[in-house]
């Protein structure tokens, strides 16, 4: 993780020399707009055609790196063709790609993939074997579970993450023990992911953890916390994802309106909508994923031009948002705007 860190700039207040000390008011930033009343519509079929034609052709993509999202980005939409991409990818030449299938096998409980993981359980890279272990215990088949405790006292950070992020999809409370061992890595890329394997557990621990993260001198750690602080749908969290709308640093407004959106409201949509003509990629693909979490169906002309950026990072997560969109009939009877 690239890490920057933060340079806290003090504001002086010079007050009139009229006034006391006491009726001297704090600067505040000015107020997020709110969304623009929702008027549901129905999402373009074509649109969605479009947005899985993407992603297919991404699975086949030459950089291992793009075809590692597009196999990421078919397991959390689902479409009818996503095992066949997956499968393939279980036979990757790059180890990323390998753990991106076996992981997006687990997730979807792909029963096509029971024996090509079973024939993986020893891949060459350790992370692909955790990866493995996490896609056969979600398909039934425990025997190989047990190792994910000595992958967990791995010397490579990597697969200690790795361990602590599968613990925590698989949603077993008697990983929490483990999982506090990793709370206290030496790494804080360990740490951060002990305390989402946590929260998903429901471990107010966890909580904790990432609430601090939130507010952490690197905005990276932030853009990954307010993720992980939201993913579980806890309502609790909302003041904290909130109060990041208005960061100075993009990236974190982004990822509070992803968050928001995540827990159901729109208020990020002014955050989102203004970064699709960001100059940053990064930027535009975070405005990409905060209007798929929104939901809203009139977010979908923003994410048609997104489509076709130039960049394939950003169409893959346009892709995704666009598969993610409620249509007019699944609006009438979701979360009200």
């Amino acid at each position: 993780m690239i890490r920057k860190p933060i340079l806290l700039m003090m504001i002086a207040l010079a007050g009139c020399a009229s006034q006391k000390p006491d009726t001297k008011m704090p600067i505040l930033p000015p107020p997020i707009a709110p969304a623009p009343k929702y008027s549901p519509e129905a999402v373009d079929p074509g649109l969605r055609a479009k947005a899985h034609q993407e992603l297919l052709a991404d699975t086949n993509s030459p950089d291992p790196f793009l075809r590692c999202n597009a196999i990421e980005a078919m397991s959390d939409v689902d479409p009818a063709d996503a095992p066949a991409a997956v499968l393939k990818g279980l036979s990757d030449q790059e180890a990323s790609v390998r753990f991106a299938a076996a992981m997006a096998a687990g997730q979807m409980k792909l029963v096509d993939a029971y024996q090509p993981l079973l024939a993986m359980a020893y891949d060459p890279d350790p992370q692909v074997q955790v990866g493995v272990r996490f896609a056969l215990h979600r398909l039934g088949d425990t025997r190989l579970s047990h190792d994910l405790e000595e992958f967990a006292a791995s010397t490579d950070p990597h697969v200690r993450g790795t361990v602590a992020l599968v613990l925590g999809l698989l949603r077993n409370p008697s990983a929490t023990k483990m999982l506090l061992t990793l709370l206290a890595d030496r790494e804080p890329s360990v740490r951060i992911q002990a305390a989402e394997a946590l929260w998903r557990l429901g471990n107010e621990r966890g909580l904790e953890d990432l609430v601090a993260y939130t507010i952490s001198a690197y905005p990276d750690d932030q853009v990954i916390a307010l993720q992980a602080i939201a993913e579980p749908g806890d309502q609790r969290v909302i003041q904290h994802v909130r109060g990041q709308l208005d960061s100075d640093f993009p990236e974190v407004s982004l990822a509070a309106a992803r968050g928001l959106g995540m827990l159901g409201s729109d208020e990020g949509w002014n955050i989102a909508v203004p970064a699709v003509h960001s100059k940053d990629p990064r930027q535009r693909s975070l405005a990409a994923l905060a209007m798929g979490a929104i939901g809203r169906s009139d977010l979908q002309e923003y994410l048609r031009g997104l489509l076709g950026d130039p960049e394939t990072t950003v169409r893959i997560s346009a892709a995704t948002a666009i598969l993610q969109l409620h249509g007019l009939s699944e609006a009438r009877s979701g979360p009200e705007y």
